[in-house]
C-alpha cells in the first residue's frame, strides 16, 4: 500500500492505495466521485478527462501515486459557464460523455488562451481566433456516440467570446 494525498475538489484527501490504482479509480471507487466516468479505460475516449493543476488529464492513464501533492479538479468541483452553455446549446444527449467534455473545454480553453499551439495552429505565434475548426481539433482526444459535436463546439464558442 502507499499513501496518496490529493486535493480534490478542494479537500484534502488521503488515501492508502494499492500503487497500481488508477487515479480514475480511486476518484470513483474510494471517494465516491462517480461524475468522471469509466469509458474506454485505454485513454481514447475522453470520458475520464479531469483537471490536474488546471491542466487536463486522462485519469484512467494516471496512476493516483503519480498525483500525490496535486489538485484534482472532477465535475462535482466545477462551477462553470461551460455547464450552462452545454445545456442552453445541447451538448449532450445521453451526457455519459459530458463531464469529460466539460473538464476538457475547460482545460482547452486555457491552454488556448495561454497561446499554446494545436495541429491547426501551430503556425501562430499566441492564442490567435477560436474557430470550429480549432475547438474540433483540440477537443477531438474527447468522444461523444451520441454525436453531439455540434452543440458541443457551439457551446465552447459562446463561452470563449
Amino acid at each position: 500500500m502507499v499513501e496518496v494525498r490529493l486535493r480534490v475538489n478542494g479537500v484534502d484527501e488521503l488515501l492508502d492505495l494499492p500503487p497500481q490504482v488508477s487515479l480514475l479509480d480511486a476518484l470513483r471507487d474510494r471517494l465516491g466521485l462517480t461524475g468522471t466516468k469509466k469509458g474506454c479505460d485505454q485513454g481514447a475516449c475522453g470520458a475520464c478527462t479531469v483537471l490536474a493543476d488546471g491542466e487536463r488529464i486522462n485519469s484512467c492513464l494516471a496512476l493516483a501515486v503519480q498525483y500525490t501533492g496535486r489538485e484534482i479538479t472532477t465535475i462535482e468541483g466545477v462551477d462553470d459557464p461551460l455547464q450552462r452553455a452545454f445545456v442552453r446549446n445541447d451538448g449532450f444527449q445521453c451526457g455519459y460523455c459530458t463531464s469529460g467534455q466539460i473538464c476538457s473545454a475547460i482545460g482547452m480553453l486555457a491552454e488556448h488562451a495561454e497561446g499554446a499551439p494545436s495541429a491547426v495552429t501551430e503556425h501562430l505565434a499566441g492564442p490567435g481566433e477560436l474557430t470550429d475548426a480549432e475547438i474540433r481539433e483540440r477537443m477531438s482526444g474527447n468522444l461523444c456516440r451520441c454525436g453531439a459535436y455540434n452543440g458541443i463546439v457551439q457551446a465552447i464558442q459562446e463561452v470563449a467570446r
